[in-house]
């Protein structure tokens, strides 16, 4: 069979997926890959595949040592075609096809590579599992889905870049090899070849980069940055993401949540979505009391009600007893939900149960109000009244400590209420007024929230020693269907205010000096007020291409154990490689 080692004879004239109608009749060159082959005896159809789609190309009797040759073809090989555009004629159109209105009489072929038999198909959808797909990657990004996927990944790209550069903010790289400070996710670390024991570390985020961008009078800027954590991975989180990072000079929230929105109507119309702006605005505790999560779906409806007020005047020995307690009693009505089986009533109250919450009520009004447990009439009633809702509703009421009944709810309304299909295909909030600080009881001390570099509510500076818990902070994420796609904040850009931040969270003046003295120092020579926002450009891709996981809409994704399949890392290193770098790796010792 022949083959070509140069392409100076075989320059691809179009883009097979690019063919209409208004090409019948040219003399045209292709280069693609076999899809398909169909042998009719005298005939033959094959699908050749390029990054554009699929057209077909037909080899006849006409051309026997033509057609002879491209019978013993493979699929996925390589392969050049010359030919002649012409239509299919009206009952051989395919409709499914962007070019199923023509097709390619063969009269050249070449073959660039031969292909073996691949250790899975590239059916959509496809069958293989993850693994196998990840190990022969190449293979998996040769389907349709993928293609698009990341051409899609590519436009958005490019329109970020369009409209923030008419926006006036610069693209200025920052460093990928820095310095390590651990507060938040882990580090990854580089060792230092040259500086034995000392190590670099790949960047969670620009953030002090960026920062100091601001002081250097560079007003606007942004990256599309790779970043790094080493923290155990979700369908939507990666060892290595990348993010739309942004950051403002003489900018407060509103600024950032204008130009924010507006970059989101730009990516949306990729998809030729509409999207409606201002976004809804909520503040961190509202949107707990009302969704049980700071990163509510819109698109569901059903809100949580409190019922609290009703546990004083009950008269039920569940109630009265749990009155003593100083519970909350909180519930949401699933629309529709008067059908639900006992067994998955029965799920949801384990779901309870394993969050702290020992006791899940559920009320429905079958001819007349019934509870389990058991409530007195009274309370059935009273309940039932407040809740507003129908016969065909149910009334789910949990009992307990706030966090974990908020928690519990705002799992179940998403679990048990459906989006309904009239609702918005994408719905955005902005959830602000973030607590500053936290108790971490894994570290048994106050962490911050967001980072450590976030400003505080002007009015709660007073509280910051005597109660850090209570500060607000003045931050905010972008929450998309659910998903939090976006984090920023208005940034300090006072040194003592920054340095007392540094205190509350239990730094010493060593480990202040060690970490972020070089900061401190330059916030000291003239800075400016400042904010900004990192967006999760995977999870933003993810969405706009229908996807349940970022790896999807990554080309070479990790798995969720943190390994690349196609390329076998993370693996061990020659011990020549270690002694340069000054290391000795400790065994584990086996336990006798």
């Amino acid at each position: 069979m022949n083959r070509v080692n140069s392409l100076s004879s075989w320059k691809r004239t179009h883009y097979a997926g690019s063919l209409r109608r208004e090409n019948i009749g040219e003399k045209v060159t292709l280069c693609g890959w076999i899809q398909r082959l169909r042998d009719l005896g005298q005939l033959l159809f094959l699908d050749l595949r390029d990054r554009e789609g699929i057209v077909q190309v037909v080899f006849s009797q006409e051309s026997p040592e033509l057609l002879n040759r491209a019978k013993q073809l493979r699929p996925e090989s390589v392969i050049g075609v010359r030919g002649t555009v012409r239509s299919r004629g009206e009952k051989a159109v395919n409709p499914q096809l962007p070019t199923g209105e023509i097709e390619v009489a063969a009269e050249e072929l070449i073959v660039f590579s031969e292909a073996r038999v691949l250790p899975f198909q590239l059916n959509e959808p496809v069958s293989a599992s993850e693994e196998l797909r990840f190990r022969y990657r190449y293979l998996d990004l040769r389907r349709p889905s993928m293609q698009r996927n990341l051409r899609l990944r590519h436009e958005a790209a490019l329109q970020t870049r369009l409209y923030l550069h008419r926006q006036g903010f610069l693209e200025i790289e920052t460093p990928f090899l820095t310095k390590s400070t651990p507060e938040g996710a882990r580090d990854y670390l580089v060792p230092s070849r040259i500086h034995k024991g000392r190590f670099y570390a790949l960047p969670q985020s620009p953030q002090l980069f960026k920062q100091t961008l601001m002081i250097a009078g560079f007003d606007r800027y942004f990256q599309i940055v790779r970043c790094f954590r080493d923290e155990d991975l979700r369908a939507d989180r990666q060892p290595e993401f990348t993010q739309i990072d942004i950051e403002m000079s003489f900018a407060d929230e509103e600024d950032i949540f204008s130009l924010v929105e507006g970059l989101m109507v730009e990516l949306f119309a990729l998809i030729g979505e509409k999207i409606s702006i201002p976004f809804v605005r909520l503040n961190y505790e509202e949107c707990l009391e009302k969704y049980g999560t700071d990163k509510p779906d819109l698109r569901n409806k059903v809100t949580i009600t409190d019922f609290s007020s009703l546990l004083e005047r009950a008269s039920s020995p569940l109630l009265k007893t749990a009155r003593e307690e100083n519970p909350v009693l909180k519930g949401i009505v699933i629309p529709q939900g008067a059908g639900l089986s006992r067994s998955q009533l029965e799920k949801s109250q384990q779901k309870a149960r394993t969050k702290g919450v020992r006791n899940l009520i559920w009320i429905k009004a079958e001819g007349e109000i019934k509870s389990s447990p058991r409530l007195e009439r009274d309370d059935n009633l009273a309940l039932w009244e407040k809740s507003g809702a129908s016969s065909e509703d149910l009334l789910l009421l949990c009992l307990g400590r706030r966090e974990a009944v908020l928690e519990v709810l705002g799992e179940l309304r998403i679990e048990l209420a459906s989006v309904a299909d009239s609702w918005p295909p994408f719905t955005f909030a902005w959830i602000r007024e973030f607590p500053l600080f936290e108790w971490s009881e894994e570290e048994k001390k106050i962490v911050s929230v967001h980072h450590p570099f976030t400003s505080p509510h002007p009015e709660d500076l007073d509280l910051l020693e005597k109660e850090p818990l209570k500060v607000r902070a003045r931050a905010y994420d972008l929450v998309l269907n659910g998903y939090e796609i976006g984090g920023g904040s208005v940034r300090i850009h006072d040194r003592d205010l920054q340095h007392r931040i540094f205190k509350i969270l239990n730094l010493n003046e060593q480990e202040i000096e060690e970490k972020f003295g070089f900061f401190l120092e330059a916030l000291s020579y003239g800075t400016p007020p400042h904010a900004g926002i990192a967006l999760g450009f995977d999870r933003l891709v993810m969405l706009l291409a229908g996807e349940n996981s970022i790896r999807e809409v990554i080309p070479f994704p990790k798995t969720t154990s943190a390994l690349c399949l196609l390329t076998g890392s993370p693996s061990p290193v020659s011990p020549a490689q270690l002694e340069e770098l000054g290391i000795d790796i400790r065994k584990e010792e086996k336990k006798k």
